[in-house]
């Protein structure tokens, strides 16, 4: 039999409803033997997440101020998950324990951790599976570093115990004992963590969507779902604002060749959409849109630039200087762009500007501001003539002005600078000219 481990969202263990619909979708499969569970979500727009209430507790003892009415917001929850699922887990001795623990010193990452440890005590008795605390298996040193090889070592021995278990998602421990935390995406990296662990077969990441969709659906209302989907072209969507899991959560899993299935928890017979290495074939020649608005390119040309030895050397010298970043580096024989967030020029850009003219004397500097940028990603793209040309003539056809083209050497992604008033007519009418 073959090893799945699934992790669930915040919004999948939001409420008893919702942990009952884990238990069927763990009791369909039983190669669904390992369990991840984030702290409960909001049920509702207007609700609170666990998590937030925890930091909320942790500002009220800090500022001196009593943390009993956000905590017991907290305790009435879980005790009405433990009677509506009609198992006893004892949750007010460990709500005690906790609330004990609520005292000035207390550490963020302890008070933090909680949302999941409840929940994975809940999650537990629900399924008839054995609690695993990550403390002590997933391991951080003690300036809150994590330790790969560490937790792979004793995450690997310890679940090799278990024939089934739920493990909260989130944290682990230093060696000392005292709870740390990832900084984002916790859960969804104890995920692939423990699918390492255990070397299962696919790593389920069940949350409140069917998969990751071709295009923002914001812009793009009819916008299909991606079904297959590399890792190489995963971060090519993600660097360019496309939410999807974070690179932490995803290199575990890749660096042991498993495969990642995004579920859906509300729509279990969705298959979802597979992240892998293997070759794929998705129904258009792209495999998603991305992009990001509020970018300025700076431009300088200098005549001969490609015959002055060390030129974009020293451009990216004085950019380092100046603590800006750059995210795109566009180049011509006498010409280069510098493609910067201009959160990063706030307060910045006129010294930058003189020591460009100061150490590099370009025969022109021009600055413009409020640009988008544009990512069009796909392996297919490389194996099909007239990709650009359907790209350009899409947005010549919907008037949109490109100002600036950058091609990757992996030929998997096209990038295209617009004005930010044309960034959502410029995605709508690329996806028009490959989705058909």
């Amino acid at each position: 039999m073959g090893i799945k481990v699934l992790k669930f969202g915040g919004s999948s263990v939001a409420d008893a409803l919702q942990l009952q619909k884990v238990k069927k979708i763990v009791e369909t499969d039983p190669e669904r033997r390992f369990i991840v569970v984030s702290a409960p979500g909001k049920r509702f727009s207007d609700d609170s997440k666990i998590t937030d209430l925890l930091y909320l507790c942790k500002t009220h003892i800090d500022n001196n101020l009593t943390a009993a009415h956000v905590f017991q917001v907290i305790c009435d929850r879980y005790k009405m998950m433990e009677m509506n699922l009609g198992v006893d887990v004892n949750i007010d001795k460990e709500l005690e324990i906790i609330r004990e623990n609520l005292k000035p010193g207390v550490t963020s990452d302890y008070i933090a951790s909680r949302g999941e440890y409840l929940c994975g005590k809940l999650a537990a008795a629900v399924l008839g599976f054995d609690f695993v605390d990550p403390a002590g298996l997933i391991c951080f040193d003690e300036r809150g570093r994590y330790l790969p090889d560490q937790t792979d070592s004793r995450l690997s021995a310890e679940l090799k115990k278990h024939e089934n278990a739920v493990i909260p998602g989130f944290y682990g421990s230093d060696m000392d004992g005292n709870i740390k935390t990832f900084s984002r995406g916790g859960s969804d990296i104890t995920g692939s963590l423990v699918a390492k662990a255990v070397g299962a077969d696919i790593y389920e990441n069940w949350t409140d969507v069917s998969g990751f969709l071709m295009a923002d659906p914001r812009i793009v209302p009819e916008a299909k779902p991606i079904k297959n989907i590399t890792y190489k072209e995963l971060r090519e969507l993600s660097y360019m604002g496309a939410s999807v899991l974070h690179e932490d959560a995803v290199f575990p899993a890749r660096e042991a060749n498993i495969p990642i299935n995004i579920r859906n928890t509300n729509d279990p017979d969705d298959p979802g959409t597979i992240i892998s290495d293997a070759p794929h074939e998705n129904d258009s020649i792209i495999t998603g849109i991305a992009g990001r608005r509020d970018f300025a390119v700076i431009t300088l040309y200098k005549n001969m630039m490609n015959a002055e030895v060390g030129f974009v050397k020293r451009l990216l010298t004085i950019l380092e200087n100046n603590d800006v970043a750059f995210e795109h580096l566009p180049t011509g024989i006498d010409t280069v762009c510098v493609v910067v967030s201009q959160k990063q020029l706030e307060g910045k850009l006129q010294d930058l500007l003189d020591d460009i003219e100061r150490r590099l004397s370009p025969d022109t500097i021009e600055v413009y501001h409020d640009m988008a940028l544009i990512a069009t990603v796909g392996t297919g793209m490389t194996r099909r003539p007239g990709v650009c040309a359907a790209l350009f003539g899409a947005l010549n056809d919907a008037g949109v002005n490109v100002r600036m083209i950058d091609q990757g050497s992996s030929e998997m992604n096209i990038i295209i600078g617009v004005e930010n008033d044309s960034f959502e007519t410029a995605i709508s009418a690329i996806y028009k000219a490959f989705v058909k």
